[in-house]
């Protein structure tokens, strides 16, 4: 006599309707991705009767003791190393090109201030500010053009990428790093400052002071 019940492969969802297997969907999905995805393409994929930010949130709290951790990253969702374990893994490393003292300076000023031109940033600098300055900035993918000032000219203005999020390991341009969390990673020195960039707070954040041309 032979069984007429239906059962899954192993390693198959057991139904289009289960959560589970819309949660191995889900991890499926955020593995695969080069970029962080959002939460409108995952529910597209996910499909309809299903709230992808209660999934999500159950797939994070299932990695959080893990290697690996499901993070929000700008508008979407990453899988990235475990904060805890970034000692463990890193290595020392020669580096072909160190962003220079002018470039640091343009993309603090632009995180900072964004949507900002490059005459502001000028401005705000105090030295005239290279075109090569600004294509390492993109190169990296930290920044892009944004929209034309609606003034004179209509000149470009300069904000930050996605990427400059998940670069620097932050969700939201709210949590940009103070003042001392700067000087901590060596973004800041001794030497003659200004106050052109303003943080979070009613103080400036102050910026060593490009007495040295834009050289790059």
């Amino acid at each position: 006599m032979t069984d007429d019940t239906a059962t899954s492969a192993p390693g198959q969802p057991s139904g289009p309707d289960d959560k589970t297997a819309k949660l191995r969907l889900l991890e499926a999905l955020l593995f695969a991705a080069a970029d962080p995805v959002s939460e409108v393409l995952l529910a597209a994929r996910i499909g309809p009767g299903w709230d992808v930010t209660v999934l999500l949130a159950e797939l994070q709290a299932h990695y959080a003791p893990r290697g690996v951790v499901l993070l929000r990253v700008g508008g979407g969702w990453a899988f990235r190393t475990a904060p805890d374990l970034a000692p463990l893994l890193r290595q020392e490393e020669e580096v072909a090109r160190r962003l220079s003292r002018a470039a640091i300076e343009t993309l603090a000023i632009i995180a900072y201030h964004q949507p900002v031109t490059r005459g502001e940033i000028e401005q705000i600098r105090g030295v005239a500010t290279s075109k090569g300055t600004l294509d390492i900035l993109m190169e990296n993918g930290w920044i892009r053009p944004g929209k034309r000032r609606e003034s004179p000219g209509r000149p470009l203005t300069w904000i930050t990428t996605e990427h400059f999020l998940d670069h620097f390991g932050l969700e939201h341009l709210r949590d940009l790093p103070g003042v001392e969390d700067l000087r901590a990673a060596g973004l800041l020195d001794s030497r003659p400052v200004f106050y052109g960039v303003t943080g979070g707070g009613d103080d400036g954040l102050p910026l060593p002071r490009a007495d040295d041309g834009d050289e790059d």
